[in-house]
C-alpha cells in the first residue's frame, strides 16, 4: 500500500481517486472475461476459428485498453480537454475515411483500418461539450454556440455510415448536459422539434429504419422484411436459465444466437447464470452510474462537473440501450454492454472515456480548483 506521505505522482493518484468506483470498473472487466468466455465458443466455431479465439483476443485488447485507462486517468482536466480535441478530429478523420473507403459491413460503413472510429469519438465528444458549456456559463454566447454547433458537425457522419444507434446516445448526452447546464428552457421547444423532426425523416426515407421500428411494434406488420431471430432467440435464452441458470458453458441457446459474444451477451448471461446473475450486474452497472453522478454532484468546477456527468451519462445509457435490446424493450440498435461484450475498439474506447472521468473527479485542493476555474483555456 503506497503511503499518505509519499509524494510520488502515483501515490498522489491514489489517495486523489475515487477507489471504489475504480474497484466496480475492474469487477466489470473479470465479468468481461469469464462471460466472453461461457459465450464467444460457439461463434468461434461456427466460423471455423480455435475454440477460445475470441477470449484470447479480448485479453490482449485489455492490454492497451489498462495502459489507456491509466494514462488517461493521470491527466489534468486540461490536459484532458487537449486530448479529447486531439481523438476527436482524428476520430472525425477516420470516420470520413471510412464513408469513402471503409468495408461496407451489414449494411454500413463503420470500419476502417481494423477499428470502429466513432466508438473512440463518443467520450471525445462529451469532453468538448462540457468544456463548450462550461464556457458558456461564464461567457454566455461562444461556448453555448460552439456546443450547439459540435452536435450536428458529429452526429451528420454517424447518421451516413449509418449508425443511428451511436446517434441516438451521443444526442441524448448532449441533451442531459444541456439541462444540467442550466441553459433556457426556450430551446427546449427547437431541440424536441428538431429530434422528433429526426426521427420522423428516418422512420420516412430509411427503410431498415422503418422496418425495424414497425417490427418492434408488430411483427407481424413487416412482412418478414426484418428477421427478429436474434431478439427471439435472446427471449429464449432468458426463459431457458431461469433464476439461476443451467451452469458456465452449458448452455444450449447460445449456439444458435449470432452475436451472442457482442450485442448479446446479456443473454448468453441469462441462460447460463440465470437471472439472478443478470440482476447483480445491473447491480454493477447502476453502482458505477449512482456513485459517478454523487461524486459529480460534490465537484466545484463547472468542466469537471459536467465532463463527468456527461462520462456517466454515456457510460450508463449505453449500457441500458444494450439490456433494454436483449429483453425486446425496444428496437436492435448494434451496441455493446461496456467492458462485457467483445470487440477491441468498444473496450479500449471505454477505457478512455473511464479515465478521463477518473482524471476530472480526483480530488484536487479547492485553490487548484478556484485556479483553473479562473483560467481555463484549452
Amino acid at each position: 500500500m503506497l503511503s499518505r506521505l509519499e509524494r510520488s505522482a502515483l501515490a498522489n493518484w491514489w489517495w486523489t481517486i475515487d477507489r471504489w468506483l475504480l474497484a466496480a470498473l475492474g469487477a466489470l472487466i473479470i465479468f468481461g472475461i469469464v462471460l466472453t468466455m461461457a459465450a464467444s465458443p460457439p461463434v468461434a466455431e461456427r466460423l471455423g476459428l480455435p475454440t477460445f479465439h475470441f477470449v484470447h483476443r479480448q485479453a490482449l485488447f485489455l492490454i492497451p485498453s489498462i495502459a489507456v485507462f491509466f494514462a488517461s486517468s493521470f491527466l489534468t482536466p486540461r490536459h484532458v480537454r487537449r486530448a479529447a480535441l486531439i481523438v476527436f478530429v482524428v476520430s472525425m478523420g477516420l470516420i470520413l475515411a471510412a464513408l469513402m473507403f471503409g468495408a461496407e459491413v451489414k449494411g454500413a460503413r463503420r470500419w476502417i483500418f481494423g477499428i470502429q472510429p466513432s466508438e473512440f469519438l463518443k467520450p471525445a465528444f462529451v469532453i468538448l461539450i462540457a468544456w463548450a458549456f462550461a464556457e458558456g456559463a461564464k461567457h454566455d454566447l461562444p461556448g453555448n454556440i460552439l456546443a450547439f454547433a459540435l452536435l450536428p458537425v458529429t452526429i451528420v457522419p454517424l447518421i451516413l455510415q449509418p449508425d443511428f444507434g451511436q446517434t441516438m446516445l451521443v444526442s441524448l448526452v448532449w441533451v442531459g448536459l444541456f439541462f444540467i447546464a442550466g441553459l433556457r428552457w426556450i430551446w427546449v421547444v427547437g431541440i424536441s422539434s428538431i429530434g422528433v423532426g429526426g426521427m420522423l425523416l428516418a422512420y420516412k426515407f430509411v427503410p431498415h429504419v422503418r422496418a425495424r421500428f414497425l417490427k418492434f411494434i408488430d411483427p407481424g406488420t413487416t412482412g418478414g422484411v426484418v428477421d427478429t431471430f436474434q431478439i427471439d432467440t435472446a427471449i429464449d435464452s432468458f426463459f431457458a436459465g431461469g433464476w439461476f441458470g443451467k451452469g458456465p458453458g452449458e448452455g444450449t441457446v447460445k449456439r444458435i444466437l449470432p452475436d451472442a459474444h457482442t450485442d448479446f451477451i446479456f443473454a448468453v448471461t441469462g441462460e447460463e447464470f440465470g437471472i439472478v446473475a443478470c440482476l447483480a450486474l445491473v447491480g454493477v452497472f447502476a453502482y458505477i452510474v449512482i456513485r459517478g453522478l454523487m461524486l459529480t454532484a460534490r465537484n466545484e468546477d463547472p468542466f469537471c462537473r459536467l465532463a463527468a456527468a456527461g462520462l456517466i451519462m454515456l457510460f450508463g445509457i449505453q449500457s441500458a440501450i444494450n439490456m433494454a435490446v436483449n429483453l425486446h424493450l425496444m428496437p436492435a440498435k448494434g451496441m455493446t454492454l461496456p467492458f462485457i461484450s467483445y470487440g477491441g475498439s468498444s473496450v479500449i474506447s471505454l477505457a478512455l472515456g473511464m479515465g478521463f472521468l477518473v482524471a476530472v473527479m480526483r480530488k484536487r485542493p479547492r485553490a487548484a480548483i478556484v485556479l483553473h476555474s479562473e483560467a481555463n483555456p484549452a
